[in-house]
C-alpha cells in the first residue's frame, strides 16, 4: 500500500470512527433532544460510511458503488437541509434579539440563499448522463450553497444578535459550513475545470471533513457554556438625546 493509499484510508475511516464518539456523547449528555436531525445526520453518515466500505472491498464494481454513493448523498443532502431549519430555529428561539425585526432579517437572508442555491443547483452542468445522478449531484450543491451561507450569516450577525460562539448549534453550523464551502470549491474545480476525481483534490475534501468532525467533537463533547440573552443597556448618551428631543416635541 502507497503512503497515499494510506493516507486516504486513514481520512476516509478514522472521521467516521470519531463520528461514533460525537453519537455516544450527544446521547449521554442527551444533548440528542435540542439537535436530533444532527443526531440523525451522524448516524447516518456513520451507516453510509460501513454500506460503501463494504461495498468498496467487496467484487460488485464499481457501478453499485456509485448508486450506493449517490442515493446517499441524495438522503444526506436531505438531512442536512434538515439541520439547517433545526439551527435555524434553536437561535430564533434561544435568543429574544432575533425577534421582530432581527427575525425577518435573518428569514430575508435564508430565502436569498434559497434562491441562490436553487439556481446553482439547477444552472451546474451535468456530471453524468444518468439523470439521477444529475439531480443528486444538483440537490447536494444546493444543500452546501445553504449550509456556506448558514456559516456566513451567523457570522455577520453574531455581534449584532449578540450570538455566542460558545454554544453546540454554533459549533455545529461552523462545521457543516467550512465542510459546505470546501465542497463548493471542489465541486466548481470538477465540474469547470476538469479535474473529477483528483485524488489531491478528493484528499484535500476528506481532510477538511477530518477538522470539521474534530470541530463538532470539540464543542459537543464538552458541557454547554450557560449565556447570557438579556441585551446590553443603551448607553446614557443615547438616552439623553432621547429625552431632549421628547421635551423639544412636547413644548411645540
Amino acid at each position: 500500500m502507497t503512503v497515499s493509499s494510506a493516507v486516504s484510508y486513514y481520512l476516509w475511516v478514522v472521521p467516521h470512527v470519531l463520528l461514533g464518539t460525537i453519537v455516544f456523547g450527544m446521547i449521554r449528555r442527551r444533548s440528542y433532544r435540542h439537535f436530533p436531525m444532527f443526531l440523525l445526520y451522524t448516524v447516518f453518515e456513520i451507516l453510509q460510511f460501513g454500506l460503501l466500505f463494504g461495498i468498496s472491498l467487496s467484487p460488485v464494481g464499481l457501478e453499485s458503488y456509485k448508486h450506493a454513493y449517490s442515493i446517499g448523498l441524495g438522503f444526506s443532502a436531505g438531512v442536512r437541509f434538515a439541520v439547517i431549519y433545526e439551527l435555524y430555529r434553536h437561535f430564533s428561539r434561544r435568543y429574544p434579539t432575533l425577534d421582530g425585526p432581527g427575525r425577518y432579517l435573518f428569514c430575508g437572508s435564508i430565502v436569498v440563499l434559497l434562491v441562490i442555491a436553487t439556481a446553482v443547483g439547477v444552472s451546474a452542468p451535468a456530471t453524468s448522463a444518468n439523470s439521477f445522478f444529475n439531480a443528486t449531484y444538483a440537490l447536494d450543491r444546493a444543500v452546501s450553497v445553504l449550509q456556506a451561507g448558514l456559516l456566513i450569516s451567523l457570522f455577520a450577525f453574531s455581534r449584532y444578535f449578540a450570538l455566542s460562539w460558545r454554544t453546540h448549534a454554533f459549533g455545529i453550523a461552523l462545521g457543516l459550513g467550512i465542510f459546505a464551502s470546501v465542497e463548493l470549491a471542489t465541486s466548481f474545480v470538477w465540474l469547470h475545470l476538469g479535474a473529477f476525481g483528483n485524488r489531491a483534490v478528493n484528499l484535500f475534501t476528506m481532510a477538511t471533513y477530518h477538522l470539521c468532525v474534530l470541530i463538532w467533537m470539540f464543542y459537543l463533547l464538552r458541557p454547554e457554556e450557560p449565556t447570557s440573552y438579556i441585551l446590553n443597556p443603551l448607553p446614557k448618551h443615547d438616552l439623553d438625546v432621547w429625552n431632549n428631543e421628547l421635551q423639544r416635541l412636547v413644548q411645540r
